[in-house]
């Protein structure tokens, strides 16, 4: 694991790493907040943070304005890049396919099998690494994300609930079996077998599980560009129908950008520190 970046924030230090990833066969680059406390070897709650098509690692820690608080709440920030990356790597032939639109499952078809295999690479493999490399409590992490990976925190924290205590989400694809950007991600990378989709959608996956989380914050903007590929109302319903406790906050002249999540954010980190804290 090579530390690439380095810099001095709140106190604390956001790194970004470059390291050969068994799993996306290749490089991979995470980000990471330390605060204070972290950075003196003291164990501390973390959240990972999963961001939306074509981001990288750098998205979040450059645009969100998540450290400050972050440092006063002695957070752990682990920021991730949003699909394997490499000459060799399937490119795809549109923005929301191939790089940066991993969607944060194990691709099953050609030519994105061998290297898109973002679930794995995200719940196994560097979430065991950091534990490793660095002071983060065990049992106190959660996930947030935003679109594209709103979808993949909501439906890792489902499928991994022994590794997440808490999960909120940013303007999320709820439904992915359900709008054009889940329905071209999953033909390519899954396959046309609709039925299988369904283990990789959140409305789905709660439906399924039923309620696991004391509750779920998600918050959208109802300027949102994207509003009809999101379906926030699936969500809710879900939730509703299996005993979900779900705070959905739909604001007023928001749209779908980092904008929208600086205004916000403050309210996700407490709500994540708050949970990792009981």
């Amino acid at each position: 694991m090579q530390q690439i970046q380095r810099n001095f924030c709140f106190d604390g230090e956001q790194q970004t790493y470059q390291w050969y990833s068994k799993e996306l066969q290749g490089d991979a680059k995470f980000s990471i907040y330390l605060p204070e406390q972290a950075r003196a070897g003291e164990a501390c709650p973390a959240v990972f943070y999963l961001a939306g098509l074509t981001c990288t690692e750098e998205t979040f820690a450059i645009k969100a304005h998540a450290q400050r608080l972050a440092a006063q709440l002695g957070l752990i920030l682990v920021m991730p890049d949003t699909s394997p990356r490499g000459e060799t790597v399937a490119k795809g032939d549109s923005w929301d396919l191939g790089l940066g639109a991993g969607f944060y499952i194990n691709a099953t078809q050609a030519p994105w099998v061998e290297h898109y295999r973002m679930e794995s690479y995200i719940a196994d493999e560097l979430y065991y690494a950091v534990l490793e490399h660095f002071p983060i409590q065990k049992g106190r992490i959660g996930i947030m994300g935003h679109s594209m990976g709103g979808h993949g925190a909501l439906t890792l924290a489902w499928k991994y609930p022994e590794k997440f205590k808490s999960v909120s989400a940013f303007a999320p694809i709820c439904a992915p079996s359900q709008c054009p950007w889940g329905e071209k991600a999953f033909t390519h990378y899954l396959g046309e077998a609709r039925e299988e989709w369904l283990a990789h959608d959140a409305v789905a996956l709660i439906q399924s599980k039923g309620a696991l989380f004391s509750e779920v914050l998600v918050d959208q903007g109802l300027a949102d560009q994207f509003y009809h590929q999101l379906h926030p109302q699936l969500l809710q319903q879900a939730c509703t129908k299996v005993g979900q406790k779900l705070t959905l906050r739909q604001h007023e002249s928001y749209d779908h950008g980092y904008y929208f999540i600086q205004s916000f954010i403050d309210d996700h980190l407490q709500f994540h520190a708050a949970k990792l804290s009981d």
